[in-house]
């Protein structure tokens, strides 16, 4: 099965406090600055927040669809991947948070992620604590679940329509 999808990007700046030692969260801020307490933070002067996400991407999200988040600097890129909920609000203005657990603020677009600030690739992190450009690319894809359902609607209406029927 062949599924195509739409991505949404977008650029922010790495800084030299940049530490991604954070053990649930991985955030991405609009503001221009960051302390060394932000260990979460991996990138600033964001041209996105929660809030710019297009609705085609917060649609889906709230869907409760995988969420996939790939980070580059240069050549150098990591995934994290996580699900939406019906629940998240995506109002945040300012910020775009991917957390391990379940908790929702506005700024939160991903839950149950796979990767919090410490488990991105170090040199990654190095690269943004040396002020590198970071592209960040997001997308969302139906779970198993519903590829499944969908498959066996398809399955269902061959089946009601004959193998020799023609498909309308």
């Amino acid at each position: 099965m062949e599924i195509e999808g739409l991505w949404f990007h977008f650029r922010a700046q790495g800084h030299e406090n940049v530490t991604a030692r954070h053990p649930t969260t991985i955030e991405i801020t609009k503001e221009g600055f960051l302390t060394k307490r932000g260990d979460c933070i991996i990138g600033v002067s964001s041209e996105a927040s929660a809030l710019d996400l297009p609705s085609w991407l917060k649609e889906r999200i709230r869907a409760g669809w995988v969420v996939i988040v790939v980070l580059c600097v240069s050549d150098i890129c990591d995934s994290v991947v996580g699900i939406g909920d019906p629940g998240l609000e995506l109002s945040g203005p300012t910020k775009i948070i991917l957390r391990k657990s379940t908790y929702v603020e506005p700024s939160t677009v991903m839950l149950r992620a796979n990767k919090a600030a410490r488990d991105l690739r170090r040199d990654l992190v190095k690269a943004l604590s040396e002020g590198s450009g970071l592209d960040v690319y997001m997308t969302a894809v139906p779970p198993p679940s519903y590829l499944k359902r969908l498959s066996a609607s398809s399955e269902s209406l061959l089946t009601s329509r004959g193998s020799n029927a023609p498909m309308a």
